[in-house]
């Protein structure tokens, strides 16, 4: 063949070409066959898992439920069980949250009702008080008015009622009846007669009355109006000023060998010396002026405590003179037992001088004399002589005291107080 005509070698190449698209074609075809082969067989093995799968279904289902009801059953009981479980568990730990609560609810509940109890008889208790008081106040307030009227029936009443608080008063003081104070004595021969003279240290005195007018006073507390009342209080302080003016006339202080220029007025109550001060506020100073010290009870004690602690003083002065003569007395006798002391010593220190001379004539002249026996075999019993030794501790001299000297007791080097 030819191969240099070109449209033979075209026709070559298209031959070749078609045989090439054949042998393709072929080859192509007997690939999609196999494909379509294995397609076939992947789908009847899938089918055939598919059955197994359904059928291995259908034996889980069947097993399943088999034992469904019982794993239900079990589950149920579990779950029982552990609800139970649960609740006691929740019950336990609620009753030990609460157990705290319900001890002080406990404790709570019996203190209120120790409470409510110790109310119950306190209010009993302050009932019954309540009452007394009542009943104590009733009392209170007849006697007051027994005692206004007996106020009223004269000045000797008053007198003595004003007396008795008097007494009281000085007795509250600290002071004796009799002793520190005594009542209705004369002086100046029988011109002045005082309530009470309260004695002094020193020999001193002085006077206090108790003999105010209180009927004015005791007008003012029953007045039926202010204007009443107002006019009463006035002439009740016109009657303490009238009797400032009548001590301060007697003179008691003159009658008495020692004592203060004054005289105490007592008026037996705070409260009747406030109204009067009210009224004169100058009553106060003139009766200062005059030698008038004008008291209530709570004043006159003050005043009182004050003389009973001067006659405390005056008495701790008395002891502490017999003190120091009991103390110069006493150092007299141990001035005289540390000179008898002394002697002893004395006695004591000859003693030991005659022992030692003793013993050193009885060690130089005696003992060796009688020592050569020893060297002359002489029996003796197998006891030999003892040493003697003489004493060399002195006796302790003593400081003998004199009377008059610094109460120092001295004894050898040592100076005890």
């Amino acid at each position: 063949m030819n191969f240099s005509d070109p449209f033979l070698i075209l026709a070559f190449v298209f031959a070749l070409a078609a045989v090439a698209c054949a042998l393709w074609a072929f080859t192509a075809q007997k690939r999609a066959a196999r494909a379509e082969a294995e397609i076939w067989r992947l789908e009847e093995r899938e089918r055939l898992l598919q059955d197994q799968t359904a059928t291995q279904i259908e034996l889980i289902k069947a097993q399943a439920s088999q034992s469904a009801n019982a794993i239900a059953e079990q589950l149920i009981k579990r779950a029982d069980e552990n609800a139970k479980s649960r609740d006691n568990l929740a019950q336990a730990r609620l009753e030990a949250q609460l157990k705290p609560v319900s001890d002080t609810l406990a404790k709570f509940e019996a203190q209120v009702t120790a409470v409510e109890k110790a109310r119950a008889e306190e209010t009993g208790g302050l009932k019954a008080q309540i009452a007394a008081l009542m009943e104590a106040s009733t009392a209170t307030q007849a006697e007051a008015r027994k005692l206004s009227a007996a106020l009223r029936r004269g000045a000797g009443v008053q007198g003595r009622w004003g007396e008795q608080m008097l007494r009281n008063v000085l007795e509250m003081a600290g002071l004796q009846h009799g002793v520190d104070f005594t009542e209705q004595v004369s002086l100046d021969s029988g011109r002045l007669r005082p309530d009470v003279i309260v004695r002094m240290p020193r020999n001193a005195a002085f006077v206090i009355d108790a003999k105010c007018s209180l009927n004015a006073y005791l007008e003012a507390q029953d007045a039926s109006d202010e204007v009443a009342r107002e006019a009463a209080y006035v002439r009740h302080a016109a009657s303490l000023r009238a009797h400032v003016q009548q001590l301060s006339a007697k003179a008691y202080w003159d009658a008495l060998e020692v004592s203060p220029d004054f005289v105490t007025m007592f008026v037996p109550g705070d409260g009747i010396l406030a109204a009067a001060l009210e009224r004169t506020p100058e009553l106060m100073s003139e009766a200062m002026e005059k030698k008038v010290i004008i008291t209530t009870p709570s004043t006159l004690f003050a005043l009182c405590k004050a003389v009973a602690y001067g006659w405390r003083v005056e008495d701790q002065a008395k002891n502490a003179v017999e003190v120091a003569a009991l103390g110069r007395e006493l150092y007299k006798r141990i001035a005289d037992m540390g000179g008898h002391v002394a002697g002893v010593g004395r006695s004591l220190s000859a003693a030991v001088d005659k022992y030692n001379a003793f013993v050193g004539s009885l060690e130089s002249r005696v003992l060796p004399k009688a020592r050569e026996f020893e060297k002359l075999k002489v029996e003796h019993g197998g006891k030999p002589m003892d040493e003697l030794d003489a004493i060399d501790t002195a006796v302790r001299p003593v400081t003998k005291l004199e009377v008059g000297q610094s109460p120092t007791l001295t004894l050898g080097n040592e100076t005890p107080t």
